[in-house]
């Protein structure tokens, strides 16, 4: 019954992003709504610009998805993609090759509900898999480190106690996490919990700065759901419950600005960057939407610019996202379908990005 329902989502998923991308290039526009940053839609759609396609063979086995699939990681340089999935008596982590092969599930005891997933280390001979996990039982609020065979390797907080506490440290449903290659880690703590925070660690742990104020103005907080860095020091944060996204200055915690305007309709609930940097990709899971913002130079903020969008069907949800560096593939973990699927990069002069 789940499998004959995913793959009857994930052709609809694939009618819908190619109808899409036909009608960017045919009418220059996205149905009949007045999006703020899709104006540049209705011009001459530029062939350089991205565009995805979805990759039906991928992954081979889709019966394999028995659970909500919250998250993806992707490792570009051994090709492999670790899927996130809750529910009773389901594996909490699948592993598939970017190909679509299936290469093991990880049985643990040790997750309860894991939410965020992050590869770190993917360049070294050590990668390892950070997992947030927003249980409410005795491993829940707490950030978990993986081997890649799912070997627990660490744990980030006090496991089984919810709470703002810096010492010892604690969270309440950590929603992500951003391992940089230096060590140091940024965490999104607050997936509707008691926290509404952003905060900076060092390699051993230690807060190096934080803002942790839930409200509307600038550096305060409602759900932070997402978080990367680009290599620019500048945090990108998808502040959901503000329908926008925060930017911060990585070394010293300042904010440096907000985009909101493209998210009027609904929220920013993953943000990354695409390999080339040029573009972020960000989810929005109440309009099924992955959209591509223009990334800004060095030294600005500005405004949001959408350049193109990905429409999936109703009730598909996509909730994180994360992207091959190597090929540019977007790997989509949807909630509501059950699935995770995987998009290509494409351009309309034919190249790849």
């Amino acid at each position: 019954m789940f499998a004959k329902k995913r793959s009857q989502t994930c052709l609809i998923a694939s009618s819908m992003a190619t109808l899409v991308v036909l009608m960017m290039v045919l009418y220059g526009t996205i149905g009949t709504q007045q999006h703020p940053g899709i104006s540049s839609l209705r011009n001459n759609y530029p062939l350089d610009r991205p565009l995805y396609k979805l990759d039906l063979s991928w992954p081979r086995n889709p019966e394999l998805f028995t659970g909500e699939v919250f998250g993806v990681a992707v490792n570009q340089y051994s090709g492999v993609v670790y899927v996130a999935q809750r529910g009773d008596n389901v594996p909490k982590v699948l592993v598939f090759t970017t190909d679509g092969e299936f290469l093991m599930a990880w049985n643990t005891t040790t997750l309860e509900m894991p939410h965020g997933i992050f590869l770190a280390d993917a360049a070294t001979s050590n990668p390892t898999v950070w997992i947030t996990d927003v249980g409410n039982g005795p491993y829940g609020h707490c950030i978990k480190q993986y081997s890649p065979s799912g070997k627990l390797l660490q744990v980030v907080g006090t496991p089984g106690k919810a709470g703002s506490a810096m010492n010892p440290l604690q969270f309440d449903q950590p929603a992500e996490i951003f391992v940089h290659d230096s060590g140091e880690m940024y965490i999104v703590d607050g997936d509707g919990g008691l926290n509404n925070r952003l905060m900076k660690l060092s390699k051993e742990q230690e807060v190096l700065w934080m803002h942790g104020e839930k409200g509307q103005n600038p550096a305060q907080f409602y759900i932070p759901h997402s978080v990367t860095v680009d290599s620019a020091q500048r945090v990108w944060v998808a502040d959901r419950g503000n329908k926008r996204i925060q930017v911060f200055n990585s070394i010293t915690g300042d904010w440096l600005g907000t985009w909101g305007s493209c998210f009027t309709e609904d929220a920013p609930y993953s943000v990354r960057l695409t390999p080339d940097k040029k573009y972020f990709v960000v989810v929005q899971l109440n309009t099924n939407q992955i959209s591509l913002l223009e990334a800004p130079p060095v030294g600005q903020i500005g405004q949001c610019t959408v350049v193109s969008v990905i429409q999936l069907a109703e009730e598909v949800k996509p909730h994180l996202v994360d992207l091959d560096l190597k090929t540019g593939a977007l790997f989509v973990a949807e909630i509501g379908a059950q699935q995770a699927q995987k998009f290509t990069p494409f351009t309309l002069s034919g190249n790849l990005l």
